[in-house]
C-alpha cells in the first residue's frame, strides 16, 4: 500500500467498493423482504390470519429461529474471515443468501419457508462482516476510509428502498408474471404449488433476492483479497483468532457495549419500524381506501383488491422509511470524519429519536392519517401518485435516526479490533448482538401486543403502543449505554 496522501482509487479499488454496496443494499433487501410477506406467506401455507396465537408463534419463529442460526453461524463467519480471507467469505456468503431467497419462494410449507429464511439470514450475517472488514483494510487514510465506510454502508437503505418499490411493482402486476412451477426433482419431495398460488406476490419478492448473485459471478475474477490481511498470512505472522480473546482485559469492556448497543439498535428497528406491515390496516385512511375498493370489485375478487391496496400502502411508507435512512446514512456518512467524538456523534441520532420515534408510534395508534399534499411520479418505475402524509413524515424521521445508528456501528467496529480479530470481533456485535438479540424484537412486540393490557381497539392499534414502548425503552438505554462506549482516534487500521 501506499502512503495515504497518495493512495489513488484504482480499478481494484471500485470494484472492491461496488460489490461491498451491492451485498450492504442486498443484506437490507433480504431483511426486510420478511415484515412484506409474512402475512400472506402464513396465510397461504399455514391458514393463518393476524391476531390469532397460531400467527403469534409462527410469526415469532421466523424472525426468532433465523436470528439465532445467523448469530451463530454468522460468528463462526466471522471467524471463518479471519483465518481464510475477507473476499472468500463474502463470496460465499452473497451466493448463499440469494440462492436462498430464491428458493424460499418455492416453498410449500411453513418449516421449508423457516428453512430457507434461516440460510439467508446466515448469509447476511456473514456478509455484513467480511465486506466491512474488507473495505476497513484497503484504505490508510482514515478520512478516506471513514468515507468509504459510510457511503458504501448508505447502499443499505437503498435496499430497503428497492425492496419497497420492487414489492409495490409486484403487488401490481404479478398477475402478468410467468406460473410458479414446482420443479420437477423437488415435487416428490415438497409437492406443488396449487393454482390459486402459482402468482403470488410474496413468492416472487422472495425470488427476487437473485439478483445480487448475477453481478458477483461476472465480477468475482477481479475481486482482489485484502492486502493488509493478504500480506500477514504469507508472511506467517497473522496471529489465529479467538473468541476469548474478545472478553481479554483489553477488549472486554469494547465487546460488551457495543453487543449491547447494537442489539439496542436492532431493537427498535425490528420492534418498532418494521412492525408498519402490522400497523397500516388499521390506519382510517387505509381502511377507507379498502372498503371502497372492494365494495367495486366482485365478490370472489375482494379479499384480492384489500390484500393488493395494503400492500401497496405499506410498500408507501417502506418508501418513505428507507428513503429517511438513506438521509441518515449520509448524514452520518458526512459528519463521521468531522466529529472526532464517537460518543458524541452517536447521541446526535439516539438523543431526538428518543424523543420523537415513540411520540411517532403513539400517533399510529390513534389510527388517523392526514394527507398534505400529493405528486404524481409514474414516471419513476414502482411510484405512482405519492401522497406526504403526517405519518408517512413519522416514519421518514424514524428512518432517519434509527437506521443511521448502523453506518455508525460500520464505521466503529474495524477499529474496534486488530487485524486477526477483526472479523470475529465484528461478528460478535452485529450477529450475537444485533441479529441474534435485537432482531426477536419483532416478536417480542407482538406477543405483547397480543395480551388484553395493552390499550387500544384492534390488534393494529396494540402493535403501535408496543411499538412507541418499545422505541422508548430501547432509545432511553442505547443512550445510557454510551456513556461508557470506548472512544476512538484517528488512528490508521492495521
Amino acid at each position: 500500500m501506499s502512503d495515504a496522501s497518495s493512495q489513488r482509487m484504482t480499478f481494484s479499488l471500485w470494484i472492491v467498493c461496488v460489490i461491498a454496496a451491492i451485498g450492504f443494499a442486498f443484506d437490507i433487501y433480504e431483511l426486510l423482504m420478511l415484515p412484506l410477506i409474512i402475512g400472506p406467506a402464513l396465510q397461504e401455507l399455514g391458514g393463518l390470519t393476524r391476531g390469532t396465537p397460531e400467527f403469534t408463534r409462527w410469526f415469532g419463529l421466523l424472525f426468532y429461529v433465523p436470528a439465532v442460526c445467523g448469530g451463530i453461524f454468522g460468528l463462526l463467519g466471522g471467524y471463518l474471515t479471519d483465518r481464510y480471507g475477507r473476499r472468500r467469505v463474502l463470496t460465499w456468503s452473497i451466493l448463499l443468501y440469494a440462492f436462498s431467497a430464491f428458493f424460499a419462494g418455492f416453498s410449500t410449507s411453513l418449516p421449508m419457508l423457516l428453512f430457507f429464511r434461516t440460510t439467508t439470514f446466515i448469509g447476511v450475517c456473514v456478509e455484513f462482516v467480511a465486506a466491512v472488514a474488507w473495505l476497513a483494510e484497503l484504505f490508510d487514510d482514515p478520512v478516506r476510509r471513514e468515507k468509504v465506510l459510510g457511503y458504501t454502508q448508505a447502499f443499505s437503505s437503498i435496499g430497503g428502498l428497492l425492496i419497497a418499490v420492487v414489492n409495490g411493482l409486484i403487488v401490481r402486476h404479478s398477475a402478468s408474471f410467468p406460473a410458479i412451477q414446482m420443479p420437477s426433482f423437488l415435487t416428490p419431495v415438497f409437492g406443488s404449488i396449487g393454482p390459486n398460488y402459482q402468482h403470488a406476490d410474496w413468492r416472487y419478492t422472495l425470488m427476487s433476492g437473485l439478483i445480487p448473485a448475477i453481478p458477483l459471478i461476472i465480477i468475482r475474477p477481479f475481486l482482489p483479497e485484502s492486502p493488509k490481511w493478504k500480506e500477514k498470512k504469507e508472511a506467517g505472522t497473522l496471529r489465529r483468532p479467538s473468541i476469548r480473546e474478545l472478553f481479554s482485559p483489553e477488549l472486554r469492556r469494547t465487546t460488551i457495549v457495543t453487543t449491547i448497543m447494537f442489539a439496542l439498535s436492532y431493537g427498535v428497528a425490528f420492534g418498532a419500524i418494521q412492525q408498519m406491515p402490522q400497523i397500516v390496516p388499521g390506519i382510517d385512511l387505509v381502511k377507507a381506501n379498502v372498503a371502497k375498493a372492494a365494495e367495486a370489485a366482485p365478490a370472489d375478487k375482494k379479499a384480492a383488491v384489500s390484500g393488493r391496496i395494503v400492500g401497496e400502502t405499506v410498500a408507501n411508507y417502506t418508501k418513505a422509511q428507507e428513503t429517511g435512512g438513506l438521509f441518515g446514512r449520509f448524514a452520518l456518512a458526512m459528519l463521521v470524519a468531522h466529529i472526532a467524538s464517537r460518543r458524541a456523534l452517536l447521541r446526535m441520532f439516539l438523543i431526538p429519536g428518543l424523543i420523537l420515534i415513540p411520540f411517532i408510534f403513539w400517533a399510529f395508534a390513534r389510527g388517523q392519517e392526514k394527507v398534505f399534499f400529493s405528486f404524481d411520479l409514474s414516471w419513476i418505475p414502482g411510484f405512482h401518485e405519492v401522497n406526504v402524509s403526517m405519518l408517512g413524515i413519522g416514519i421518514f424521521i424514524a428512518g432517519f435516526f434509527t437506521v443511521a445508528q448502523f453506518s455508525f456501528w460500520g464505521n466503529y467496529l474495524p477499529k474496534a479490533y486488530p487485524l486477526h480479530l477483526r472479523g470475529t470481533g465484528e461478528s460478535f456485535a452485529a450477529n450475537i448482538g444485533g441479529r441474534m438479540f435485537g432482531t426477536p424484537f419483532a416478536y417480542l412486540t407482538q406477543q405483547i401486543a397480543s395480551q388484553s393490557f395493552v390499550p387500544g381497539e384492534t390488534p393494529f392499534a396494540k402493535t403501535a403502543v408496543v411499538a412507541a414502548g418499545v422505541a422508548f425503552a430501547l432509545y432511553l438505554a442505547n443512550l445510557i449505554f454510551s456513556a461508557v462506549l470506548p472512544e476512538q482516534g484517528a488512528e490508521h487500521v492495521d
